[in-house]
């Protein structure tokens, strides 16, 4: 064999090994997201939830309720999901209320997270109906506290904030961090907040909460 057709052939073998070792290693692009994962990762957030069950087994955390609805069911630039996180004894006055927007964006699922408009407290334990008076324009992004997700391979998704992007001024932090990872059982969410010296100043020290779910809550197309 001619020694220039020996070399191609060599050289050919070794792209070949190399293509084959990159598509096995951990490195590897993911598949752009699809419409339908997206739709499985609302799937997976809407529904009450609640953290009792870890409460029980360590008192450095609390019982806490998470409940989330499909809103404005009728839009295609969503879905669009409305979030409230209360202490289980304190159903009525929850301590986190927020809008959830979920999108593809990049070959990933992106979670947008916005604030409700005047007092947010109007809108404890609504159902989807309640948000037909209120629209997308009224509602205030927060910059930088995007949640990105990818799908974790095991039928559920897994994903964080970007960085120190997410400012927060809650206890004296400077930005906050969220870390979300989600399956059929429930939710594992772990959002915490840091001082300008990168020093933790909220949000729990051992671990993500562990949010299990109790029912399915249903759009407001279903109502």
């Amino acid at each position: 064999m001619p020694s220039s057709l020996r070399s191609t052939l060599i050289a050919g073998i070794a792209v070949a090994v190399a293509l084959a070792v990159s598509g096995c290693s951990g490195t590897a692009p993911q598949r752009p997201a699809t419409d339908a994962q997206l739709l499985e990762l609302r799937d997976l957030l809407v529904g009450e939830l609640d953290s009792r069950d870890q409460a029980r087994r360590d008192a450095d955390f609390y019982a806490i309720s998470l409940k989330t609805i499909e809103i404005w069911p009728q839009r295609d630039d969503g879905p669009w999901l409305y979030v409230e996180q209360a202490a289980l004894d304190s159903l009525d006055k929850p301590y986190r209320q927020r809008v959830y927007r979920l999108q593809r964006d990049a070959g990933q699922l992106l979670s947008r997270v916005y604030l409700l408009p005047g007092d947010p407290l109007r809108f404890a334990g609504a159902d989807g109906s309640a948000f037909d008076q209120l629209s997308p324009e009224q509602l205030e992004e927060r910059q930088g506290c995007a949640v990105r997700l990818s799908d974790d391979g095991e039928g559920g998704f897994s994903g964080a904030t970007e960085g120190q992007a997410c400012t927060s001024d809650l206890r004296g932090a400077s930005y906050a961090t969220s870390e979300v990872s989600l399956s059929l059982a429930g939710i594992d969410s772990w959002d915490r907040g840091y001082d300008a010296a990168g020093k933790q100043v909220w949000g729990a020290v051992k671990g993500p909460y562990q949010f299990r779910r109790r029912a399915a809550v249903m759009g407001a197309d279903s109502q």
